[in-house]
């Protein structure tokens, strides 16, 4: 993506948290980002490139288009970013060697009398998880919650009912020091210790109620006992259970898997925005616009829409969450919500639709206001000239050679004031020996013209002769002897001062520096000057791969190379001794070259005793 697409695209950003992605011609994603303030972030990839990286230069280079989604929080957008990138594994983003995930867990483990730890593997084996989560202070703050509140088994001895009966196991360290109640030796019943689970559990889903009714019936019974001490203790436990929150709109264990979506119309277009949430954390988005022919009603183009995103995300949602009731597949639940995490996300989904209709209608006004000041300038650039006709096409000419060798030609292609690089061609000059412009000039301008008119393609409005009057002049004359004369307009530009030649006119045209009309030529100048020195530098590449030495019989192109760059030059390569060549190339190729320098005939095929 170009500077100058940046800038028509950026009015359409918000200063929101969210996650953008770069992505390139194809649609593919090469990179996932997560910003505090979305246009601020995205701006800074614009800026100053001096300081960026060959990586950051490379993305911006290859990118097409920039897509975002809006969310509330910087947490929301870590979180998406997370998922998006286990699941599209960008080029640009930095891959994990193990795929260990930045988010945290906690896991209530499947097992008799289970364990309750931090992981950042999600594993399916009948465990229960709940986060993830951002900060690891709060984890920890969790963590020491439930360890402070209730006293669990950290081992990971297996506690079954036969082991337990044989006594297989003692009381080990953390039993002594008031951290387990030790059910490895039946200190502890199974019932019991699921009774602490449940509350455990009760905290991390955010049911305080049964949670805080338990801390303070705990609270009293020991000041009842004159436990001070303990009571105290109980107290500063339900301050701290008091201050813990950690709800998001991403991250909610009672949404499971659901599908999100929110519908945006104006008179012509209609915006379907989709949130696509797995297991509580959204793992896609994507926008369907759809082209209003008829007064369809928001409930036709919003079934369509949830049949066609469906299946296009492959979704087996048991749920859809929409804005107004509206038909579904059998089995699906669809949710109204009016309140709550749902209409939370719903909110969140209509939000994004609203961004990317915005986003579309300023693409839109850019584009017809490129075109206008595309029309503008090829206004006045007709106007300078004095042209008859607006020039839509206008092709440009100019030559490339080192002291004469290997000549070559370009003629490139603007058509509406823009480059038509698919239209742009080379030419190897044929008829011209040593560095002669004039002649070049004269032979690709007459075989340019002479094809198109054979073929019966269009001629440009206006040709443009890189140089001045000597190559303006050679051009004219393949023109008139192909009986075009009058019928384009022609001109050429001298680099020095950037004079503008007619034909038959000794006065130049002195444009004003700053004028549009002028800059367009310079533009299509420049560009033929360019397509002419880089293919002349790949015919000179080539050319210096055929070398003297590919000429003796039994010296290929590999072994020409090892020997020119070992020894420099031909030159050098002829004072060499054959022991010397022989350690490059081998016995047989050195006595080749050393026949064929000597101006021996080289052999048909080397015979070795």
């Amino acid at each position: 993506m170009t500077t100058e697409q940046f800038k028509d695209f950026f009015p359409t950003v918000p200063p929101e948290a969210g996650v953008y992605r770069f992505l390139d011609g194809q649609g593919v994603i090469l990179y996932v980002g997560k910003a505090k303030n979305l246009r601020n972030r995205l701006a800074s990839y614009f800026g100053d490139k001096k300081h960026q990286s060959a990586k950051t230069k490379a993305l911006v280079r290859h990118a097409e288009r920039i897509e975002f989604t809006v969310v509330e929080t910087e947490t929301d957008a870590l979180l998406l970013e997370n998922t998006l990138i286990k699941k599209h594994q960008p080029r640009y983003n930095v891959m994990l060697k193990d795929e260990k995930s930045p988010l945290a867990y906690i896991c209530i483990k499947a097992e008799r009398f289970p364990r309750v730890f931090v992981t950042r593997r999600v594993v399916r084996d009948g465990s229960t998880y709940f986060g993830p989560y951002l900060h690891k202070g709060r984890v920890d703050q969790i963590t020491d919650l439930i360890r402070r509140l209730f006293q669990l088994r950290t081992c990971s001895l297996n506690l079954s009912e036969h082991n337990i009966a044989r006594g297989k196991f003692k009381p080990c360290l953390e039993y002594h020091i008031k951290n387990c109640a030790a059910p490895c030796v039946g200190y502890e019943s199974e019932e019991a210790y699921q009774r602490k689970i449940e509350q455990i559990k009760n905290i991390l889903r955010g049911n305080f109620a049964p949670v805080k009714a338990h801390l303070k019936e705990e609270m009293q019974r020991y000041a009842e006992n004159l436990q001070f001490e303990k009571a105290q203790e109980m107290k500063e436990k339900l301050a701290l259970f008091e201050d813990y929150q950690g709800k998001s709109t991403v991250v909610n264990p009672n949404i499971r898997d659901v599908d999100v979506f929110a519908l945006v119309t104006d008179e012509q277009e209609a915006y379907v925005h989709c949130l696509r949430v797995v297991n509580g954390a959204i793992i896609n988005t994507y926008t369907l616009t759809l082209t209003k022919n008829l007064d369809e009603d928001p409930g036709t183009l919003l079934s369509y829409a949830v049949e066609a995103l469906r299946l296009k995300m492959d979704s087996q949602a048991p749920e859809i969450i929409v804005p107004f009731p509206v038909a579904a597949p059998e089995g699906v639940v669809v949710t109204v919500p009016k309140i709550g995490d749902k209409k939370k996300l719903l909110d969140l989904s209509e939000w994004n639709a609203r961004q990317y209709q915005l986003q579309q209608r300023r693409a839109a006004i850019n584009r017809t206001n490129r075109q206008t000041q595309a029309e503008r300038v090829l206004n006045v650039l007709k106007a300078d000239l004095h042209m008859k006709e607006l020039p839509m096409h206008i092709e440009c000419f100019d030559n490339s050679n080192l002291q004469g060798s290997n000549p070559v030609s370009s003629c490139v292609v603007f058509r509406s004031g823009k480059p038509a690089r698919r239209d742009y061609r080379h030419y190897h000059v044929k008829t011209v020996e040593g560095p002669n412009d004039f002649a070049s000039m004269e032979e690709v301008v007459y075989r340019r013209y002479k094809r198109l008119l054979a073929e019966g393609q269009s001629l440009p409005q206006l040709v443009i002769i890189d140089g001045g009057k000597g190559q303006l002049s050679a051009a004219m004359k393949s023109l008139r002897a192909l009986g075009l004369e009058g019928k384009m307009t022609v001109i050429g530009i001298a680099k020095r001062l950037e004079e503008i030649y007619f034909p038959d006119d000794p006065v130049p045209l002195h444009l004003n520096k700053k004028s549009e009309s002028l800059r367009l030529i310079q533009q299509a100048r420049n560009e033929a000057h360019r397509f002419a020195i880089s293919f002349h530098r790949d015919k000179r590449s080539k050319a210096f791969l055929h070398t003297e030495l590919t000429e003796i019989p039994g010296i290929g192109p590999k072994s020409a190379e090892k020997l020119l760059q070992h020894f420099g030059s031909v030159a050098r390569l002829r004072q060499a001794s054959a022991e010397e060549i022989a350690q490059v190339a081998g016995k047989a190729a050195a006595a080749r070259v050393m026949q064929y320098f000597a101006g021996e005939p080289a052999a048909e095929k080397e015979v070795t005793p």
